[in-house]
């Protein structure tokens, strides 16, 4: 086998990529900043107890598992950030108030989750803690949207809906373990022959889960639901968060889905994914956890959302070639100078080595500098050298 082969769905991101990922997360994280918000950035591995911790088994089976040859420990590289940073905030920062996270880095999954999905994917996210209020999750809601506006993504739809809905017909009912992750399963794939067929589910039960599989299309979804869904102050008040969410985005183009329990084992309250038009799946999933903190015993209000890299890049249209400078190498005191200024005004420079004078890059010039009578000067390709 050839040395310079990569595992599957494993590849090297070449010059003109790279740019634009690196250009991405410096643009968001400087749009994270400019809310409040605190980067941290967590090792690639840690002791397996730790990445685990609150995620339920889908985490699991994607994170890639070994063994510390210094304590005999078993190890983990990361598939997920956010329970890296909820460890954070309980154990590190341990602050009484609200704190903005964010962080931006590489994860690694022991199986893709498509067909042409990475297995390294490069993660960008975003987490409020030490706050319960609906203020936490638009504040969420409004950085993501922007995230991808800023990013160029284009018309987008965000689609919320509240796991609390599912969690509360459950305890309604009664059902819990096995039971419940089939009921919840046959929910997510809107398969209303599944739910008639439980077992486990009485005549009220059957008919809640069956209306909820229909509850989903634009906002008024919200309000059907409140007819359709049996009177529970539970479920009341998780609608009455996603009318206020969904109020909250005046400009955006919002629909509901409240059989779409995505998360069910991590979240606990309101969720969101974000749609673009040339993608088959979310770009962007997001909401509430406020339980993960637990097992690191501080349990911390939180909400958040992350997005990879590496998948919004390919919906973003081919940049505009980067203009540059072309330099001929020289030991002349006056070049040098000219090329440093340049170079702190932000111009990218490129100088040619002997006998290289043309090779390609990823750059396109379009100046020269070339020695006049009044010394070396910036010349536009179309501008001749004057004697």
């Amino acid at each position: 086998m050839p040395k310079w082969l990569l595992p599957e769905h494993i590849s090297d991101l070449l010059p003109a990529d790279a740019r634009i990922l690196e250009e991405l997360r410096r643009s968001l994280l400087d749009l994270f900043r400019g809310y409040g918000y605190e980067l941290v950035m967590p090792p690639m591995l840690e002791y397996i107890e730790s990445l685990l911790t609150g995620t339920g088994s889908d985490l699991d089976l994607r994170t890639l598992k070994l063994v510390d040859q210094l304590s005999g420990r078993t190890m983990g590289l990361r598939a997920d950030i956010t329970p890296q940073v909820t460890r954070i905030d309980a154990h590190l920062l341990n602050r009484s108030g609200i704190a903005r996270l964010c962080y931006c880095g590489s994860v690694l999954h022991a199986r893709p989750r498509g067909l042409h999905a990475s297995r390294e994917p490069i993660l960008i996210g975003a987490e409020i803690y030490g706050h319960a209020g609906i203020e936490a999750d638009i504040e969420i809601c409004e950085m993501a949207l922007g995230a991808l506006a800023q990013a160029g993504a284009g018309s987008v739809r965000i689609d919320l809906s509240h796991v609390g809905i599912v969690r509360a017909l459950l305890a309604s009912a009664g059902i819990a373990g096995d039971a419940a992750a089939e009921v919840v399963a046959a929910v997510r794939r809107k398969d209303v022959a599944a739910i008639r067929a439980s077992s486990a589910l009485d005549v009220d039960a059957r008919s809640a889960f069956e209306a909820l599989c229909g509850l989903y299309g634009d906002a008024s979804v919200i309000e059907r639901a409140r007819n359709a869904l049996p009177a529970d102050a539970t479920v009341g008040r998780a609608l009455d968060d996603l009318a206020t969410l969904a109020a909250s985005l005046p400009t955006a183009r919002v629909t509901v889905d409240l059989a779409d329990p995505h998360g069910f084992q991590y979240h606990t309250g309101l969720t969101f994914a974000v749609y673009c038009a040339d993608w088959p799946a979310a770009i962007l999933r997001g909401g509430r956890y406020d339980e993960v903190g637990r097992a690191f015993g501080r349990a911390r209000p939180a909400t958040g959302f992350s997005l990879d890299l590496r998948e919004l890049a390919t919906l973003l249209p081919d940049p505009a070639p980067r203009f540059a400078i072309r330099a001929p190498w020289s030991d002349d005191a006056a070049l040098h100078a000219l090329v440093r200024a340049l170079r702190a005004e932000g111009e990218i420079v490129i100088q040619d080595f002997p006998g290289h004078e043309h090779d390609p890059d990823e750059f396109s010039c379009d100046r020269n500098i070339v020695r006049t009578a009044e010394g070396w000067q910036v010349r536009s390709l179309e501008q001749p050298a004057r004697a």
